[in-house]
């Protein structure tokens, strides 16, 4: 099975930070797919935007090697490779002065979609915005696109919101989050949504309590100086761990429209209880092996930025109150894994009596590395002796279900970026609802850092703080295990 491709109408797309490491890594060769699956017409082109001085051609061998680097697969393809860079320009200048801004007015072409995307720190997007009204690209065809973090707390966040409305609409910003743009991400919808089977049970009478992971087995690498200053509950929490809350908590929308799906995610946000202290954990992950510790990979030996984060949050309203949902993330965990576990109740009654065993449905989406949906069920353990109950799961990994070309599927960055061009926000956050993630997510951060708490070491490789796994071990519940 291939994924259809459906074209898109002629664009001009403006990468701000067209040198940068976002750009180089995932940018770029996103797009040289698309691009290769025939959705960039003749006439659509790329302009690199960025301070660093060279011209057109040395962008070109710029782009070649990092689509090279990052997917030598595609790169291969080496006559199609040749006519996208035909498509590239490159255009040096001062997004805080007026240096290069004629040329690249002169570079976009009017009466067309004209698409920016800010790969650049939130601190530029404001001067961006304002250029971009100043030399006459911000009309009614552009539109722009910012990266995360959009803005470090709430009034921050407004001021952001505030100075890009000044120049585009609502309508006009598409703030990306690269995890809802994951297939199985989307899938959420659709498994809620388009059976019948899941969403008469999707509620508190029969949810015991949901579980959301986003697991690294990575250090901070080279992002040391932005994450000491950000640390897991912005950088993770804040959005990737809060959009998979709400697609996994909200209400039914009315239709598949941009602003329903971004109503009810805002509901569910809004309904959000305030964390109390004892039911957060913060972690910071020590030295193991020739592995270092968080603090000289930060290059900052008093640092208490936390690189792990774990609570537990109740939404009050009819659907979901008293089910606990349980989230966590951090660096150097035991391994690469990220899922959403819906753990269901146990039967009211066992007919079976008590050496059957205690045994309950769990509904878990996986979203990296292997993408798929597993439902755990409980049947009959084969062979004589009695009856005997086992859980196995009904497993679905798309690349098993779908056949070898489920490979071929967009990835997200490929996908948001088309969902750019065609006018379509669904995945992309409204500005009241990164304004109201904020708004919850502030006091968690203000209590711990009025406390002094700092965030309490674990060893690399491991599952995180001994703290995180009495956060569910006090309720009666465990933490699934941590596994690709």
């Amino acid at each position: 099975m291939v994924s259809r491709v459906i074209p898109v109408d002629p664009f001009d797309l403006v990468v701000f930070g067209g040198t940068g490491d976002l750009a180089r890594r995932k940018i770029l060769p996103a797009l040289f797919r698309r691009f290769q699956a025939g959705q960039m017409g003749e006439s659509s082109r790329v302009i690199g935007a960025a301070r660093s001085d060279m011209d057109a051609e040395a962008y070109r061998g710029f782009v070649r090697a990092a689509i090279e680097e990052f997917d030598p697969q595609a790169a291969s393809d080496s006559a199609a490779l040749e006519e996208f860079l035909g498509r590239l320009s490159y255009v040096a200048l001062d997004a805080k002065g007026t240096a290069g801004w004629d040329k690249l007015a002169g570079e976009v072409s009017a009466g067309r979609i004209r698409a920016f995307y800010f790969s650049v720190g939130p601190g530029l997007f404001g001067d961006l915005a304002q250029r971009l009204h100043d030399y006459g690209m911000a009309d009614h065809d552009s539109r722009i696109v910012v990266e995360k973090p959009f803005g470090r707390d709430l009034a921050s966040a407004r001021a952001l919101n505030r100075g890009l409305a000044q120049h585009f609409q609502e309508h006009q910003i598409y703030r990306i989050d690269h995890y809802l743009g994951k297939e199985t991400v989307q899938n959420l919808m659709a498994v809620r949504f388009g059976n019948m089977l899941f969403e008469p049970l999707w509620n508190s009478q029969y949810v015991d309590h949901i579980q959301i992971t986003v697991a690294e087995s990575v250090g901070v690498g080279g992002r040391g100086d932005y994450y000491d200053r950000a640390g897991a509950m912005r950088d993770m929490m804040q959005n990737h761990l809060m959009q998979l809350l709400c697609l996994i908590a909200m209400e039914p929308p009315a239709k598949f429209d941009p602003d329903a799906v971004r109503d009810e995610k805002l509901k569910v946000i809004r309904a959000l209880d305030p964390v109390a202290p004892d039911n957060v954990v913060r972690g910071q992950y020590q030295a193991e092996g020739d592995k270092p510790d968080y603090c000289t990979q930060v290059e900052n030996p008093d640092s208490r930025t936390e690189s792990f984060v774990a609570l537990k949050a109740h939404i009050s309203n009819w659907r979901w109150a008293g089910t606990p949902f349980y989230l966590r993330t951090g660096k150097r965990l035991k391994d690469r894994a990220s899922e959403i576990a819906v753990v269901f109740k146990e039967a009211p009654h066992s007919i079976f009596g008590a050496g059957a065993g205690r045994h309950r449905n769990i509904l878990t989406i996986k979203l990296q590395p292997n993408e798929g949906i597993e439902l755990g069920v409980t049947i009959k353990e084969p062979g004589p002796g009695g009856m005997r109950l086992i859980d196995v799961p009904l497993d679905m990994t798309f690349a098993e279900a779908l056949g070898p070309d489920s490979a071929d599927f967009p990835d997200a960055y490929e996908r948001l970026i088309m969902d750019v061009i065609r006018g379509n926000q669904t995945l992309f956050m409204r500005g009241d609802e990164v304004e109201a993630a904020w708004a919850w997510t502030d006091p968690i951060i203000e209590g711990w850092e009025e406390r002094g708490e700092a965030p309490q070491p674990y060893a690399s490789g491991s599952a995180g703080p001994d703290d995180s796994l009495m956060l569910m071990h006090r309720d009666g519940r465990r933490w699934r295990e941590i596994k690709p």
